[in-house]
């Protein structure tokens, strides 16, 4: 295991800046997740801690030492790439056992390594295979196993399950956290999936256009986003937002005028009278049923229906609603609404999240 520190780490490609002064640190033994859209710098962020990239200024370190000047052969890190990297013409045995031979490890540690391995990661019956013979899922495991016959002190994971369909990407995930609690291992991960984030991190560090959101547990970000980009990129499906205006102030929160939606309470403080802001209330928290309180309604524009969870989209207000089961509710249907004050969250001109009051 090991610990992991980036100190104000800036890349440029010329005159062009794309990561900008990030700061943060990677415990021994945590599974941290970088998520964020394509193009916020993920996997940039991730080759300059592996090597492949340098660093323009500020400081890769690990356990202490700083490793700028380090070729990635000598920083004791193994990473896992997209596309798997897999030498055809080898097999399974033979991929996995190849990075350790090129730095003359004994013949007998080989053989333990890649057992354990192939054991860990149920590949035993294939050792003998070629990359052609094998599904997605299994080349992928092969792809892990390579790295952890390495004994990396931290694995580095670039989008691993993205050429994986639907059902193979959730069993993946499920086996990828299960060797984490078994290895112990550090671990960095990075995807542009907030599903994967959320399921598989001790910690997200959300990224957007090179600079950090906001670095936290998963609940954490969930339920208390730094900003209104944070709100909107984590949660499925994503958080509902109204421009709103400011009536009254209290002690115990505030008073909003949401256009289409009509007057609010919510548990918010750090604002002032007559200011712009804008609300966001997650579709799961958003109740089918009024309670003369925090109340709206709406003309019903379309509903899902998928069994345990139903989907419904209101035209006017435009909001998603997530309920649990099944609904009777059709296209056309007018829904009367409930918005929990707790649930409701408040978000300043600049986009930043006002501090809430208590309930």
């Amino acid at each position: 295991m090991a610990h992991l520190a980036l100190r104000n780490i800036e890349k440029r490609f010329g005159a062009v800046s794309v990561i900008h002064g990030i700061s943060f640190d990677v415990e021994d033994g945590e599974f941290v997740v970088f998520v964020g859209p394509s193009g916020c710098g993920k996997s940039t962020l991730l080759r300059m801690i592996c090597g492949l990239e340098s660093v323009s200024s500020g400081d890769v370190e690990i356990d202490g030492q700083v490793m700028n000047s380090v070729p990635a052969a000598r920083r004791g890190l193994a990473m896992v790439f997209q596309s798997y990297a897999l030498y055809p013409h080898m097999t399974v045995y033979q991929n996995m056992a190849f990075g350790l031979e090129n730095l003359a490890t004994p013949q007998p540690e080989i053989e333990r390594r890649v057992a354990e391995a192939a054991r860990m990661l149920k590949l035993d019956a294939y050792l003998q295979r070629k990359p052609t013979a094998l599904s997605g899922g299994q080349r992928q495991r092969v792809a892990i196993g390579r790295a952890i016959v390495r004994e990396p002190r931290i694995f580095l994971f670039d989008e691993p399950l993205s050429n994986l369909d639907a059902e193979l990407r959730v069993e993946m995930r499920s086996e990828l956290s299960a060797l984490h609690r078994r290895l112990g291992a550090t671990s960095i991960y990075v995807t542009h999936d907030q599903t994967e984030a959320m399921t598989m991190a001790d910690k997200i560090v959300v990224l957007r256009a090179g600079r950090v959101e906001q670095v936290g547990a998963p609940l954490a970000l969930y339920n208390a986003p730094a900003n209104k980009f944070v709100a909107g990129f984590i949660g499925s499906p994503r958080m509902n937002f109204f421009p709103a205006t400011v009536m009254a102030m209290d002690a115990a929160g505030i008073t909003l005028d949401v256009p289409g939606v009509g007057v609010l309470r919510a548990l918010a403080t750090g604002t002032q009278v007559g200011a712009a802001v804008s609300v966001g209330i997650r579709p799961e928290h958003i109740a089918l049923a009024g309670t003369g309180d925090n109340d709206a309604t709406g003309a019903v524009a379309s509903v899902e229906q998928l069994g345990g969870l139903s989907y419904i989209r209101l035209a006017a207000p435009d909001l998603v609603v997530q309920a649990p089961g099944q609904t009777g509710l059709r296209p056309g249907d007018t829904a009367t609404l409930h918005l929990p004050i707790p649930a409701i969250h408040v978000f300043d001109a600049e986009e930043r999240a006002l501090p809430k009051t208590a309930a």
